[in-house]
């Protein structure tokens, strides 16, 4: 995810490598020419970005980050494939030739280590993929977002802001940071974090200036109403289900966990069809098509509640594509909510694939969803039983707080979520 630290990871390798480092974005890059170069026929022809680096760096064995490869335009065919490029730049075996059409020589390019940086690698061409050790960064937890900004954050915008009077950070406790986090944040890293703190830094800083030869930093929550204006997020989102044909779905974003409202209700007089809004991609709406047609599978009464009525499942906040399997079982569950005229288990939320046979398959993201459940005050959760052994890389913090049940077949979700209703 964005603002995790992909870039300070590159820096610290190549200082503990003691080799020299060179970053370049190929964000927008829609030519091959930008790797290889131009041949020298070309009015202001000049050398790849490789050959660029190595000639800034001045060594043949440097740290090289090739930022947000995953950006890398496809638009314009006429030059080239730029993904395809890479691939003669990141194989060892082919390396050892490289040839920049500039100069039109051989260069050796494998003693060079080579870091790439993406938010998303779904799109990313499998060959390149194989050539490359994938390493995941998730997203910062609370408790480490606290610690980052106490060791870190705040030295480091101090020193940024260069100014010649003293500041007392002293007086800040982890109950201003988390506020601070919780509500003007909500992301997977720390940038977000970071820019607001400058915006109050700067501010208080301002105001009392004439006041003050040693500025004391006020970080409680008067402060940040004051400087920052009204909270942009609610400290702790708080999720009630109260009506039938309603459920609570946990989700992975670029920006980290969140909880998915999912909502249905019937209309009498229809063909049995299933409307889908919210924005949703082509495979949730498929998960939507599989529970429709699993809960029609497993009804016991074979009345024309079926036939006769329309289904409309909705998720709100309309304006933000969603997609993903992963909300298979809560949209079956929403739907067996509204076939029942039940409304599910209080304080419960649930992540999963579901297939047409009720089967609970996989999902990933798993820390930051759990992250979202404790953020919204959400006591029990079910996940796939597959997923129980990514529970090791779970920090206990978080574990402690929630009640995980597994799940492995759809009528042990159903199980669940009406459990003592």
């Amino acid at each position: 995810p964005p603002g995790v630290g992909k870039t300070s990871i590159a820096k610290s390798i190549a200082t503990a490598l003691g080799r020299k480092y060179y970053r370049f974005s190929v964000g927008g890059v829609s030519d091959e020419a930008e790797f290889v170069g131009h041949r020298r026929t070309y009015v202001a022809a000049q050398p790849g970005k490789i050959v660029q680096g190595l000639s800034k760096a001045k060594v043949m064995n440097p740290v090289f980050l090739i930022d947000e490869i995953d950006k890398i335009s496809q638009s314009n065919k006429r030059g080239g494939d730029p993904l395809n490029t890479l691939l003669n730049i990141l194989d060892p075996e082919q390396n050892k030739s490289f040839t920049d059409l500039y100069f039109n020589f051989p260069i050796d390019l494998s003693k060079v280590v080579f870091i790439l940086t993406a938010n998303d690698i779904t799109n990313l061409p499998l060959p390149l993929l194989d050539r490359m050790e994938i390493i995941e960064l998730s997203s910062y937890t609370g408790d480490e977002k606290v610690q980052i900004f106490k060791k870190h954050l705040v030295k480091r915008v101090i020193e940024d802001l260069e100014i010649n009077k003293e500041l007392d950070t002293s007086t800040f406790t982890d109950e201003q940071i988390e506020y601070l986090i919780n509500s003007y944040t909500k992301e997977a890293g720390v940038r977000g974090l970071k820019q607001k703190f400058e915006k109050l830094l700067r501010a208080e800083i301002e105001d009392k200036w004439e006041k003050e030869d040693k500025i004391v930093i006020d970080l409680s929550c008067e402060a940040q109403k004051k400087y920052l204006g009204y909270a942009k997020y609610d400290d702790k989102d708080n999720i009630e289900i109260t009506k039938y044909g309603t459920s609570i779905g946990l989700a992975w974003t670029a920006v980290g966990g969140t909880t998915l409202r999912i909502e249905t209700v019937e209309v009498e007089g229809g063909k049995g069809e299933l409307k889908l809004t919210g924005q949703l991609g082509d495979v949730m709406k498929e998960s939507a098509d599989i529970a429709f047609t699993y809960l029609k599978h497993i009804s016991k009464d074979k009345n024309d509640y079926f036939t006769k009525n329309n289904f409309h499942l909705h998720i709100p906040e309309g304006a933000t594509p969603k997609d993903g399997p992963s909300a298979g079982i809560t949209m079956l569950t929403a739907l067996y909510s509204l076939y029942t005229k039940k409304p599910i288990k209080k304080g419960l939320a649930m992540t999963g694939e579901l297939t047409l046979n009720g089967d609970v398959m996989p999902i990933g993201g798993l820390k930051e969803k759990l992250y979202a459940a404790v953020n919204n005050n959400i006591k029990e959760v079910l996940i796939p039983l597959k997923n129980k052994k990514n529970l090791e890389d779970i920090d206990e913090k978080i574990k402690s707080k929630l009640d995980i049940k597994f799940v492995e077949k759809a009528d042990e979700v159903l199980k669940y979520a009406f459990e003592g209703v």
